[in-house]
């Protein structure tokens, strides 16, 4: 018999060969043919470590909806493009919220009526775990399909909002499942108490340690490394905050974020702490995303063997009817969903119309409708969500066909994330969309009135500079840096509409060169400090440098 110890280095053994998949995955994808799913290479991996080891983890659900879902939720509503989401809030909010009750009534009474031997609460709390789109995986495909700037902010919006949606509808058919009853009129209420004080959960958390921080950098500076740890820890907190005051922590940490989007506009943090912030929150996402599909792939030999038990109850004794399963359920999903943006569309025309007073209208591709069914690829917090399903009943009597929900989750999640990666590059393949013009239009001013407020704070700094260096150095050095800013306020960005295509080839191609030079420079730095030449304290400090400016002009690239 093992000892408590051995146990426990088991289990952490594990965990780093878990992390240790992650890794290799990211390399794995880029040495296997294009097409292939970052996830499904993750669950192989997992299934490996699950035969290696000869045994799996024993998850407790709530401490794993703890760790993985908070930050996920926080860090979609810190990226979202809030501008986006609010101008079309109509649209979004008919996916996010509409289609998630149309998807939930509809894919659960499909799934009872295929599997009656999965109760229908249980149906209707499968339905909803795969409502919620992932905004990472159609991010990634997106890369390799010509989707619409626009559209990908619905689908962003979307997959922000129905993260939230979908997951209060799955808690309220597991309590469901748990008790046997449900009243309308009680979870209505119960919904209204769990949003309000959810989202008021999460902005107050945010603003007040935003406010306190502010407070604190002022008055003492902003010490290394403790904003980023802050804000690591601020989607636990309004997450815990709201489930004390039994409300949503999962809007909650959803409002956290986009609270957050708006407390970094305050431009509090240092051009040091945003880099090294992003890098983490970055390396935080990869490592949840990749350990909850390696997870899987690891707890699939048991989840299988009690699948396999579940759909003996249904009377099926052949093992490809789960693949069956599968299949039906994921063309339900994408048919119920593309009926649905179809009659949204429909509607949103026809009211368009009345007001305008005219024809119907220049409606959207058919192709894009068929685009926009496709992108709703499951992903991370699908599988995070039905593995927090409860092992056993209130009596101790274990929870119906919680293996084949798992199980079934899991393979719509690769049904649909290879329906996405192959269908819509084919799909969308020699479309071309036009450059929205606001946005460039936006762009270009924004350019022009930061230029104006480099060159006046530069003037002033010139004469508060003024007893500070010698009387030829200062005019020399803000002429040459004025210089830059005069190019771009009055060449580059005041030219006509023609030649400003041009200007942009220029810099372009000057980024390009001086990202050339700063290669050119850190290899150098680094030869010198080989040969003992400086030491290694200057060649770190010099290379940072170097490294921030290049991180800066790689960004303006993408």
């Amino acid at each position: 018999m093992a000892s408590p110890y051995n146990a426990r280095m088991d289990s952490i053994e594990i965990v780093l060969a878990m992390l240790l998949a992650v890794i290799a995955s990211a390399y794995m994808t880029r040495m296997l043919p294009a097409g292939i799913p970052l996830p499904l290479v993750q669950i192989g991996l997992g299934a490996g470590i699950a035969a290696w080891s000869g045994h799996g983890i024993q998850l407790d659900p709530e401490l794993f909806f703890l760790l993985f879902i908070p930050p996920l939720l926080f860090l979609d509503g810190w990226r979202i493009p809030n501008t986006g989401l609010f101008r079309d809030r109509v649209v979004i909010l008919e996916l996010a919220l509409g289609l998630v009750i149309f998807t939930v009534l509809g894919a659960g009474y499909l799934i009872h009526w295929m599997i009656p031997a999965m109760p229908l609460a249980v149906a209707f709390a499968l339905a909803a775990i795969l409502s919620p789109t992932d905004p990472i995986a159609v991010g990634s495909i997106a890369s390799r399909a010509p989707i619409p700037k626009r559209l990908m902010h619905i689908l962003e919006g979307e997959a922000l909002l129905n993260d939230a949606s979908g997951l209060v509808c799955f808690r309220f058919a597991v309590a469901a499942a748990l008790t046997g009853t449900f009243s309308l009129t009680s979870a209505s209420l119960t919904f209204v108490w769990l949003a309000a004080v959810g989202i008021a959960a999460g902005v107050g958390v945010t603003s007040a340690v935003a406010w306190l921080q502010g407070r604190l950098t002022s008055r003492y500076g902003e010490p290394s490394g403790s904003p980023i740890l802050v804000s690591l820890l601020i989607p636990f907190g309004a997450y815990l905050v709201a489930e004390r005051m039994h409300a949503s922590g999962i809007l909650a940490a959803v409002a956290a974020g986009i609270t957050m989007s708006y407390v970094e506009l305050g431009g509090q943090a240092l051009a040091a702490t945003r880099i090294q912030r992003t890098a983490v929150w970055d390396t935080v996402q990869f490592t949840l995303n990749g350990v909850m599909f390696v997870l899987l792939g690891e707890q699939l030999p048991d989840i299988l063997r009690g699948a396999s038990e579940s759909l003996e109850q249904s009377g099926h004794i052949n093992s490809w009817w789960l693949v069956l399963y599968a299949f039906a359920i994921s063309f339900g999903l994408i048919a119920l969903r593309f009926l649905w943006v179809w009659a949204t569309l429909r509607v949103t025309l026809y009211r368009r119309s009345r007001r305008a007073g005219a024809g119907n209208g220049e409606r959207p591709h058919w192709r894009l409708l068929l685009a926009t069914a496709l992108a709703g690829a499951r992903g991370a917090i699908t599988l995070a969500g039905v593995l927090t399903l409860p092992l056993a009943l209130p009596d101790g009597d274990p929870f119906p066909a919680r293996d084949l929900t798992i199980l079934l989750a899991s393979s719509v999640i690769l049904i649909s994330l290879l329906a996405a990666s192959i269908g819509l590059p084919r799909l969308l393949g020699g479309m071309h969309f036009p450059e929205e013009p606001a946005e460039r239009q936006q762009e270009d001013m924004a350019r022009r009135q930061a230029a104006s407020a480099a060159i006046a704070a530069i003037e002033r700094a010139e004469l508060a500079l003024a007893d500070a260096h010698h009387p030829d150095v200062l005019p020399q050095a803000a002429a040459r840096v004025i210089a830059l800013y005069e190019y771009r306020l009055n060449v580059a960005w005041s030219a006509e509409d023609q030649n400003k295509e041009h200007f942009r080839k220029l810099d372009r191609a000057e980024r390009e060169l001086r990202l050339a030079a700063m290669e050119a420079e850190r290899q150098a730095i680094f030869d010198l400090a080989r040969h003992h030449h400086i030491s290694d304290e200057t060649a770190r400090k010099l290379v940072r440098e170097i490294d921030l400016v290049e991180a800066r002009h790689q960004k303006q690239a993408k």
